[in-house]
């Protein structure tokens, strides 16, 4: 994508209602919609968050399929959830948001129990050890999304990934966490849950044209 792209869809964004883009300096400072994300959507549905929405294909298809609950999808690159944003707003779908910012600030943008579910979808796996800290299922993220999470809240990943799905079940099961589902290919498993195999990304129809297998852990946390 072009720079002169690029600045024409930051500044598109800064006319959307659906989008927050706050400084890291206002996160970090008592973050005005942390704990009040309902007042935002001015209804008292439960939230759901994309982290790494991208382009935010799956924060819009979720919402559309069901309008009783809010969807946020967060991402620091704003230029890509562009798309997102802008489709809700041709779609009026009134239940979603994306929030621009780092991921690794979550727990300073939402309170405690404010969250219902969490997606991660086809993140970057970042393989080399030395990349494990911007892993978005490393301990440190993990116990950031259970301080938001509500008591009974959700976490979803689908990646194409059989690192990051290995990576991540051999995280949980060590950790003594609950695994709800896992299976490391979905469209191949006849009892694979709706909720994952409902929604299909651009790149995800590219995975399954070239038969990459798609996998999926749903699970909880309790530290």
């Amino acid at each position: 994508m072009g720079s002169k792209n690029k600045l024409k869809r930051f500044r598109e964004n800064e006319t959307f209602k659906n989008v927050i883009q706050p400084t890291r300096e206002e996160v970090l400072d008592n973050f005005k919609w942390k704990g009040k994300w309902q007042r935002f959507f001015n209804n008292s549905n439960p939230i759901v968050l994309e982290l790494g929405c991208g382009k935010g294909e799956y924060t819009v298809a979720l919402a559309q399929k069901n309008p009783n609950i809010n969807y946020i999808g967060v991402d620091i690159k704003g230029a890509r959830f562009w798309r997102g944003a802008k489709t809700a707003i041709e779609e009026n779908l009134p239940n979603v948001a994306f929030l621009r910012t780092q991921i690794e600030l979550i727990n300073l943008c939402f309170a405690t129990n404010e969250v219902s579910e969490i997606w991660i979808t086809f993140p970057d796996p970042q393989i080399k050890h030395t990349r494990i800290v911007h892993r978005l299922t490393n301990l440190t993220f993990l116990k950031k999304y259970h301080q938001i999470l509500s008591d009974k809240g959700i976490i979803h990943l689908k990646t194409d990934s059989e690192f990051m799905h290995g990576y991540t079940l051999g995280l949980l099961q060590g950790l003594g966490q609950e695994i709800i589902y896992a299976h490391h290919n979905i469209y191949n498993n006849n009892e694979s849950p709706k909720e994952a195999t409902d929604i299909q990304t651009f790149y995800e129809k590219q995975y399954l044209e070239k038969n990459k297998a798609i996998t999926y852990l749903k699970f909880k946390l309790d530290f």
